[in-house]
């Protein structure tokens, strides 16, 4: 049997090539249809959806319990680990292939099966069990050094040993297309002797990826390179929303707290990190050295186009103010799994890890408005009589990612959240 990601294969389902739900793709998430029933576990495949409960109960799998199909949430799924993760996917890939009948030439179980896109509501694909966020891109570390300590310290000490991140709140992840509420905090401008409360005034966006952990890890216990590979199940594409001017009076000593917790978008679809495979690469040389337990011997970036739109309330269309590429992160995915746990934090399956901000070198690569805005110095041109240093109400922000194959695109769709004004 041909294997999922061979760039040969092709559905029986037409897909276009700049689709981001190839059959080489295949991502998970959960849907709800009105047929009534209540949210399920689906696979994107080009404008459909491909009901992984109704395939169960037709018996086209023999390796799964149906139950896991029939959740409200990846996470029962995901615990059953990594050899299941891939023979599942090896079915789903027969079932959807143009030379395989079993399904094609089925017509009441492919009408059952098969719910167009446009039908569904998706939601939160996963049950978020713990929420990290890194800080893990050196150029968007360097700029943000630059602006608030000068050329000359710009990357703390500890910068270039470890990848760097904090703990945030599970509890106010959402899924792509929840309206985002302009958060309330503490706020002390320079020019103020006392602080005050109220709406914040810097609203900001952090384009990452999100890793999705699919198997637990024992506390007390380090991982290695493999095992934390292993561990992960997926990734999704993340925003970060950040309230700059709370976050300026609160990080210090212990950093973002607030300006953080409010709201974190993540992209409906988990793309596995098999699906992900081909794409793989080494990251940028990492000089110091890392420790022994950080040092990498595969390549753990990936070569993953993003890109982020940002529409105004006055504007039919978004305009794309920011591309860059998940290569240039200095900490891997992997090494900021591995330097979680490497305390003895125990890892549980539904957790999930933000990448930090992805930049790149070049300026029309920063990942957020406080980079592309220079800190509001340098405002960006939207339209005509239109910019922007920080996000307004009513503004909505858009991202997309994708890997490109030969004639076909391993993406994410699309994480989007439109600002509404403090209550």
């Amino acid at each position: 049997m041909p294997h999922p990601n061979d760039p040969k294969l092709r559905s029986f389902i037409d897909v276009a090539p700049d689709s981001h739900f190839p059959i080489q793709n295949l991502p998970y998430g959960v849907f709800s249809a009105k047929d009534g029933l209540a949210p399920r576990v689906g696979v994107a495949i080009g404008d459909y959806v491909l009901d992984l409960w109704q395939l169960a109960q037709d018996c086209r799998f023999d390796v799964v319990e149906p139950a896991v199909f029939a959740a409200p949430q990846l996470n029962p799924f995901m615990a059953l680990g990594p050899k299941v993760w891939s023979s599942t996917r090896a079915r789903i890939s027969e079932l959807l292939r143009h030379d395989h009948p079993e399904l094609r030439d089925n017509e009441s179980s492919r009408k059952r099966a098969l719910v167009p896109m446009a039908d569904v509501k998706l939601h939160l694909p996963f049950a978020v069990s713990g929420y990290t966020d890194f800080y893990s891109s050196k150029e968007h570390a360097t700029n943000v050094g630059v602006m608030f300590r000068g050329k000359d310290s710009a990357l703390q000490p500890n910068w270039l040993h470890m990848p760097i991140g904090y703990n945030g709140r599970a509890s106010t992840v959402v899924v792509s297309g929840t309206p985002v509420r302009r958060p309330r905090g503490q706020l002390k401008p320079p020019t103020a002797d006392v602080p005050s409360f109220g709406p914040c005034k810097r609203l900001d966006f952090e384009l990452e990826m999100g890793v999705v952990v699919g198997q637990p890890s024992v506390m007390g216990e380090m991982l290695t390179e493999k095992q934390a590979e292993e561990m992960i199940f997926g990734f999704v594409i993340l925003n970060d929303w950040s309230a700059r001017d709370i976050q300026q009076w609160e990080y210090v000593p212990l950093g973002p707290f607030q300006a953080k917790v409010f709201a974190t978008s993540i992209s409906p679809w988990v793309v596995t990190r098999e699906a992900l495979e081909p794409f793989r690469l080494h990251g940028p040389a990492q000089d110091p050295k890392p420790l022994p337990y950080l040092q990498q011997t595969q390549p753990n970036n990936y070569d993953m186009a993003l890109e982020v739109g940002l529409r105004a309330a006055q504007m039919n269309a978004p305009r794309n103010i920011s591309r860059t590429n998940f290569k240039y992160m200095y900490w891997s995915s992997v090494q900021q799994l591995v330097h979680h746990a490497s305390s003895g934090c125990a890892m549980n399956v539904g957790d999930l890890l933000g990448s930090g901000t992805i930049s790149g070198p070049e300026k029309d690569q920063r990942g957020s408005l406080l980079e592309i805005s220079w800190n509001g110095t340098e405002p960006v041109e939207l339209a005509a009589g239109v910019k922007r240093s920080f996000l307004e109400d009513g503004d909505s922000l858009v991202m997309r990612g994708w890997c490109q194959g030969d004639g076909y695109r391993v993406g994410f769709g699309e994480v989007e959240g439109t600002v509404l004004a403090a209550e």
